[in-house]
């Protein structure tokens, strides 16, 4: 089986990187002036990822395949949360997913990911909530655990957060 390479993120890279990523795609090989050419000893598959924080060359473009992968639905992410937070309650992923979607409706500058709702609903279920429109406080309080920029923390206000948990069913 040949060996499968990650490079996560490649859009967080500078220019030197993408075009050393190039030589490697294009040969299975590297030049390194201290070690010489390091060849691979068999082809690996090789994902790429990017957020889309900066456009990738022609060049590293025209040798991939592209895929988008959008956020998963609201039933695709409780089943997400339940699957990587064992005994949290069913209802409580239901609503951290259905919340989470309507926040990714406004406008924000970082749009939360899967992980931000992991980290988000540990965060709840650590916190013993399991109605979110029972513990509106605490909903708020927490959101930063989505909200990663200061811009995005300001424009969620308590009333934004009142008004999105009148979603969550």
């Amino acid at each position: 089986k040949p060996p499968v390479l990650l490079i996560d993120e490649v859009d967080r890279a500078d220019e030197e990187f993408e075009a050393f990523l190039l030589e490697l795609l294009s040969d299975f090989q590297v030049s390194i002036p201290e070690l010489g050419t390091i060849r691979a000893l068999s082809i690996p598959r090789v994902l790429l990822t990017s957020n889309g924080t900066r456009e990738l060359s022609d060049a590293l473009r025209r040798r991939c395949l592209y895929h988008y992968v959008d956020f998963p639905n609201t039933d695709r992410e409780a089943r997400i949360i339940l699957a990587r937070l064992p005994g949290i309650d069913t209802e409580l992923a239901l609503q951290v997913a259905a919340m989470v979607a309507a926040v990714r409706k406004e406008d924000l500058r970082k749009v939360p990911g899967v992980a931000e709702t992991l980290d988000w609903a540990a965060t709840l279920a650590g916190l013993a909530v399991h109605d979110l429109r029972q513990a509106p406080e605490a909903v708020h309080e927490t959101m930063i655990c989505l909200l990663k920029t200061h811009e995005d923390r300001s424009r969620i206000t308590r009333e934004v957060t009142e008004r999105l948990l009148g979603k969550v069913a």
